[in-house]
């Protein structure tokens, strides 16, 4: 991975990704004790970062490799990202999803054209399913984090915060990123350590999920004891990628773990306050720029909306704390 891979990958989508902006609101900025700039990726195309990587990925195959169609697993989003980028290659995807993902993001994902084969998140291998699949219909695999391609997309975002921020004047912030397996994280710290050096990129975790927070503490790559539980189904690994962990390793800060709750609280106060929709995995780093105040360095908090494919359930759940 370098930065020539980031800056490719955003040749390729001009045109067909959005560039979203950094919003802000007084509110956020009082309660998070410092100005809070939140970049909403739920406005993306198919409403999450997922887009960035999936076109990353799907632009650069062989045209003949990319006719014979695309396969992934996600709990959701990356699979929405995969569907539409691969129709708007006119090229057939499969998108292996978890039985118990939220049903807006299963039928949406079918929505796109996709194909979509269901598994147990407890007891079954994606991995293994993916691969499986991928050998007997010559289907090219779409790693949702741990692929090069799909990690230079996604550090377009990274290259547009730096631009944004430059732009404004800030050459110093932290730079909160909602982490899963590390795509986001480690492709917006690549295009942030080139472009911007004085941002400090920090992923964001659920509790009981935060094998990334641990791995960074370890030195090490560590597991999550569970799959299940949470709700913030977005960004439940099993564990950092290998490669992306490295990555974060070099360029990351410490990592900050939240509460189902205060991502709730985060969803709420996102829609107040923005306008904007989020759904509880794509909230967390918002929550930790409003309530992790003393773990933060500096008068500016950047904070990523990485998601807002939420079931209607879900989201009056989070407008009820308000």
């Amino acid at each position: 991975m370098n930065i020539e891979m980031i800056e490719a990958a955003a040749a390729r989508l001009a045109g067909h990704a959005r560039r979203t902006p950094l919003l802000s609101s007084p509110f956020l900025d009082e309660i998070a004790g410092r100005r809070v700039l939140v970049k909403p990726e739920c406005l993306q195309l198919t409403g999450s970062f997922k887009f960035r990587g999936a076109w990353s990925a799907i632009s650069a195959l062989d045209p003949a490799v990319r006719a014979r169609g695309v396969i992934a697993f996600s709990s959701g989003n990356h699979a929405q990202g995969v569907a539409l980028a691969a129709k708007m290659h006119g090229a057939p995807s499969v998108i292996i999803m978890p039985s118990d993902a939220p049903q807006l993001k299963l039928a949406n994902t079918r929505a796109f054209g996709a194909e979509v084969v269901t598994y147990d998140r407890a007891n079954e291998d994606r991995d293994e399913i993916g691969a499986r699949l991928s050998a007997e219909r010559g289907l090219t695999l779409i790693k949702p984090f741990d692929e090069p391609q799909v990690i230079a997309g996604q550090g377009t975002a990274g290259l547009e915060i730096a631009e944004d921020l430059l732009e404004m004047g800030i050459t110093e912030a932290e730079v909160l990123v909602c982490c899963g397996g590390g795509g986001l994280t480690s492709g917006v710290a690549l295009a942030c350590a080139d472009r911007a050096p004085g941002l400090r990129v920090r992923p964001v975790e659920p509790e009981g999920f935060d094998d990334v927070t641990r791995s960074l503490a370890a030195g090490e790559i560590l597991r999550n004891a569970s799959m299940s539980g949470g709700i913030c189904d977005a960004i439940v690994t099993p564990q950092p990628g290998n490669l992306t962990f490295p990555i974060m390793s070099e360029h990351c800060g410490p990592g900050l773990v939240v509460s189902d709750e205060e991502a709730l609280q985060a969803m709420a106060q996102a829609f107040l306050r923005l306008k904007v929709v989020a759904e509880p995995g794509g909230a967390v780093a918002l929550a930790a720029a409003l309530t992790r105040t003393d773990s933060l360095q500096g008068d500016t908090v950047v904070a990523m909306i990485s998601g807002g494919n939420v079931d209607p359930a879900m989201f009056a759940r989070a407008l009820a704390t308000l």
